[in-house]
This record gives C-alpha cells, sequence and structure tokens, in this order.
C-alpha cells in the first residue's frame, strides 16, 4: 500500500542559491591565495608608472620575469633582457577586445633576428628606465643591419648635444652646412662638419658618401642637366614626363644627404629620404637641411600603403651587392608603394654586363613596368677590364591593370 506522505522534491531555487554561494565563496579562496602573483604585480608596476608623477628615476624599475607573467613569451625566449619582454609581450587593450585590432591585445613589433644576438640585444635593452640611454649609436645600428628591424622601443632619453644650437630656417639651411653642435659625434672618425667635407682629399680609406657632405662640391650640380653619356637624367626631364603637379610626393632609398629631396623640394615635391649613418651623422645631415630622414635599411619593408606615392629614386643603392632574390622582394615592394602611373627612377645600377643580361635585365623587366627611358653605359671608374655597366632607367607603373 502507498505511503499517504509523498517525498518532497528538492527546490530549483534552493540549488541555484547553493551553486551561486559555492562559486562566490570559491573565487574569494582563489583571489586570496594569488593577490600576490607576479600577474597581478606586473599590473601594479604599470599603473604605478600611469599614476605617480612623483617617480624616482635614480631607482630602476623592476619589471617582472617572463617565466612568472601570464603573457606567450616562449620557454625559449627567457634569456631575453627583461625590458625586451615588457616591451614585445602582449599589451591587453583597456577596454578589451577590438575590431580593428581583431584581438584584445597589442602586439609590439620586433624584427624576429634580434633574438638571433642576445648579447648585443642584451646590451642595447640594459638602462635605467626613465633615465638616460646609452650612448650607443653604433650599437643600434649594427643591429638594424643585422636584420634586427624595427629596434625595439627603449623607455630612456637618446644621447643628445651638450649645447643644441637651432637649425638655420627654410631656405637658407637646404645648402648650408650646420652647426657642429647639431650631432652626437661619438659614432663616427670624424668629430666635425669641416672633417667631414675634406675627407675626400685626406682619408685614403673608404667611406659611403665620402663627399657628400660638401655642399659647394657635386652635390650643389646633381640632377641639373643631362650628361653621362645619357645615363644623368635631370629633375626636370624626368618631371616632364607626367602632367604638371602630379608628381607631389615620394621616396628615396639611400639618398646620400638628401640632396635629391633638397632638389625636389625646391619644386614643391616632397621627398623622404632613407639613410644609414655609416660614419657620419647622415639622418641628423638631412633633417638639419630641412627634409625628412627616415632611418630604414634596404631590407625593411617600405612603410607606406599600397599605391601612394608618386616617385620612387634610388641611386647607386640598389644594384649587384644585394643578393638577387631580396633585390626582387624589393623591386616589387616599390611597385606596391607606387600609385598607378607613378615613376621609379632606377638611377645608377651597377653590375658587371654578364649579370645584366641573364639576371638583371630579365629580373627588372619581370616585375611590371612600362620602359620609359632605358639608359645603358660603361662603369670605367674601377677600370675597363671589370666590364662593368651602368644602367638607369624610368619606369612606370601602369596607369591601368596594373595589377
Amino acid at each position: 500500500m502507498d505511503s499517504p506522505h509523498k517525498p518532497r522534491s528538492f527546490s530549483p531555487n534552493l540549488f541555484f542559491f547553493f551553486l551561486l554561494v559555492s562559486s562566490n565563496l570559491l573565487t574569494f579562496l582563489i583571489s586570496n591565495t594569488f593577490k600576490h602573483s607576479s600577474c597581478y604585480l606586473y599590473q601594479q608596476t604599470y599603473n604605478s608608472i600611469d599614476t605617480d608623477s612623483s617617480l624616482n628615476t635614480d631607482i630602476p624599475l623592476v619589471v617582472q620575469p617572463a617565466e612568472t607573467r601570464d603573457d606567450d613569451i616562449q620557454a625559449s625566449d627567457l634569456d631575453l633582457p627583461s625590458e625586451l619582454r615588457a616591451f614585445a609581450s602582449p599589451h591587453k587593450l583597456p577596454f578589451g577586445f577590438s575590431t580593428n585590432f581583431d584581438s584584445d591585445s597589442i602586439i609590439p613589433p620586433v624584427g624576429h633576428p634580434c633574438t638571433r644576438f642576445p648579447d648585443l640585444l642584451r646590451r642595447y635593452m640594459s638602462y635605467r628606465v626613465n633615465g638616460s640611454c646609452p650612448d650607443d649609436e653604433i650599437l643600434g645600428q649594427k643591429l638594424l643591419l643585422k636584420g634586427c628591424e624595427p629596434l625595439p622601443r627603449r623607455r630612456c632619453r637618446p644621447a643628445a648635444q651638450q649645447e643644441y644650437v637651432e637649425p638655420y630656417p627654410l631656405p637658407e639651411s637646404l645648402w648650408t652646412t650646420p652647426s657642429d653642435s647639431s650631432v652626437v659625434w661619438t659614432a663616427y672618425t670624424c668629430k666635425t662638419y669641416e672633417c667631414l667635407i675634406n675627407r675626400v682629399k685626406s682619408q685614403k680609406s673608404f667611406d659611403d658618401c665620402k663627399d657628400c657632405f660638401d655642399l659647394n662640391g657635386r652635390e650643389k650640380k646633381r640632377w641639373l642637366s643631362t650628361k653621362g653619356a645619357g645615363l644623368d637624367f635631370s629633375i626636370d626631364e624626368v618631371l616632364a614626363v607626367k602632367k604638371p603637379g602630379t608628381i607631389r610626393i615620394g621616396l628615396d632609398i639611400g639618398g646620400g644627404v638628401a640632396t635629391f629631396a633638397v632638389r625636389m623640394r625646391e619644386r614643391n615635391i616632397t621627398i623622404l629620404t632613407t639613410s644609414m649613418n655609416l660614419n657620419g651623422p647622415f639622418n641628423t645631415f638631412i633633417a638639419s637641411r630641412g627634409v625628412i630622414p627616415l632611418y630604414i635599411s634596404i631590407s625593411q619593408r617600405l612603410p607606406f600603403f599600397d599605391n601612394t606615392l608618386d616617385i620612387v629614386h634610388s641611386m647607386h643603392v640598389l644594384s649587384n651587392w644585394i643578393p638577387s632574390t631580396l633585390l626582387h622582394f624589393l623591386f616589387f615592394d616599390i611597385y606596391r608603394v607606387l600609385r598607378p602611373g607613378g615613376l621609379f627612377w632606377l638611377d645608377h645600377f651597377f653590375c658587371v654586363r654578364e649579370q645584366f643580361e641573364q639576371v638583371y635585365a630579365p629580373l627588372i623587366e619581370s616585375i611590371g613596368f612600362t620602359k620609359v627611358k632605358w639608359v645603358i653605359g660603361r662603369k670605367l671608374d674601377r677600370g675597363p677590364e671589370l666590364n662593368e655597366m651602368y644602367l638607369s632607367a624610368l619606369l612606370e607603373k601602369p596607369l591601368k591593370n596594373s595589377w
């Protein structure tokens, strides 16, 4: 016989109340257990940087080792400098996921080859946070030329001139040698601009662009007239290829002291100049003249969006000393940043004649440019027995069907 008292069913509301209390208790216990974990300390450290304006700059800021941080630094990277890990590790966005980044974090870019040179990298990233950077321009450039590009950012103030003198005003600055006080000379053999100007006469050893700093020498005459068996195009004859006013912005790759950019500025055209500081303050000199330097190597992807520049120029730099595969990538990168109808002025490309016929002519023709000018001549400065040659070419990205 069934019992008259049926067992009561467990109340769903009571079950969910019990579950809620249990989960809150568990969360409380975990948060107290790990309150002083590395993640917590890491966040507190960075909060203090943002909020404490009275931070003592005489005391090095401690950055937690990567092995104790909640990020994706791999075990193989644990011997990297703490400042590199602080910069290059993923950084959580304050407001969470961003559709622009398609992520909830920012990962700052650092050249992967940086990690192949841990000793140099450790030296470069060793400094007092919020203090002065070491005077280490040679070290930074050595890393950059080894492929550590872009260099990691640092949290220190760069070496600077003790008594800086304001630059000459435009347009005077374009053709006036700057003050010696505009340069930190530690990295260079010469310690004055006078020494740099005279080194073509007094120095027997090779230096890149040895006579470039003499603005009253060859620089004064560059690109003003057609000469050299037709290899030397003038700026005005190149600009005449396009409708007036349609060449407005561009790039000069390996532009020495930026005389090309200065000539173009005199024609109301803005040119950025890439240059390294190979035993000379090229970037500082360029800026002192009143045009814009871009401190990147020929290996770096050009920092411009597709189809944007009107003209790209390069003289002597893009030649047979660059591995042919890398050169192929570089030419395609130039094609990428030029707008349809844009011009690539390949100025005095040099190689051995057999190389030109077998390698470089087919390589250049494979890119897709239209030939506007194509002039070949002998290169005799090192002797005719080497059978070297120059190519000066003016190439146009097709206005239609350039893709």
